[in-house]
């Protein structure tokens, strides 16, 4: 793998997919300048945090072609209201941010608190967040 900046990364890619938080820095940094960089064929995925994407300039980049599309599961607004943007934008696939609603990670979840209190009393604690 080969690391490249941000401008060459949304020239070159075939499907960009955002996995990082958010920050003051990367707020909106998925913008018309870069969208307009993308390819014709490209797709953009946002399975992390909303606000990264302008969602106006997206929603005018799949109406327009200039890109072939968008696989979200985060929106800027959420609930998001009845006049985004991106409700009617070609191309725009939505879902809800809700993986971790499955009965599966429920159960993960309720295991790894139960398995820390378990450790903590033991005098062994896991997964301390700060020491």
């Amino acid at each position: 793998m080969v690391a490249v900046d941000l401008d060459t990364l949304f020239r070159t890619s075939d499907v960009i997919s955002l996995h990082c938080p958010l920050t003051q820095d990367n707020r909106g940094f998925v913008n018309h300048q870069r969208l307009e960089m993308m390819k014709p064929t490209a797709f953009l995925i946002n399975t992390s945090r909303g606000p990264l994407i302008d969602e106006p300039a997206l929603a005018e980049a799949l109406n327009r072609g200039r890109i072939a599309g968008a696989g979200l599961d985060v929106l800027c607004e959420e609930p998001p209201k009845p006049d985004n943007p991106l409700f009617s934008a070609q191309n725009c696939t939505i879902t809800p941010h809700i993986a971790w609603a499955t009965k599966a990670a429920r159960q993960r979840l309720m295991d790894i608190a139960v398995a820390n209190v378990r450790t903590f009393l033991q005098g062994q604690p896991q997964n301390v967040v700060s020491r």
